[in-house]
């Protein structure tokens, strides 16, 4: 199961928060970070330039199973009730997800790896977070 891979499909939203990051579902805490850290590598915007659209998507959603799957709480209630079992009981309204992009940089010790290809001098003034708030705020 590992390593799915859904390009170019439609269907992201559908998946289940395992199958996004490609893990079973008995998988320990060490297996989803792994599994998280590749996919959130894979589909960060910055590195699909030619699909920023569909990576902006994919990226918020592994975001989102990682925020999920690695916390015991919120993952027992994932695993008893699904997605609507964690809007519904958690605090009625749901629980709000933290920033995809926060949950990156915070996973990566406050850095984002993509940043150097943009503090290049060949890029000139670019600097990696400037892109990144274009894409999130874009």
């Amino acid at each position: 199961m590992a390593g799915r891979d859904r390009e170019g499909s439609d269907s992201w939203d559908s998946l289940d928060y395992y199958d996004l990051l490609g893990v079973e579902r008995d998988a320990s805490p060490e297996e989803i970070k792994k599994a998280y850290r590749k996919m959130a590598l894979k589909w960060h915007p910055d590195k699909n330039p030619d699909s920023v659209e569909e990576a902006d998507k994919v990226f918020k959603l592994v975001a989102e199973a990682y925020e999920v799957l690695s916390d015991t709480e919120k993952r027992r209630m994932y695993d008893l009730h699904g997605k609507e079992g964690l809007k519904d009981r958690m605090g009625g309204a749901g629980f709000t997800f933290h920033s995809p992009f926060d949950l990156f940089r915070d996973f990566f010790g406050g850095d984002d790896p993509f940043a150097s290809m943009f503090n290049d001098p060949f890029f000139g003034d670019f600097g990696g977070q400037a892109l990144m708030t274009t894409v999130v705020r874009g």
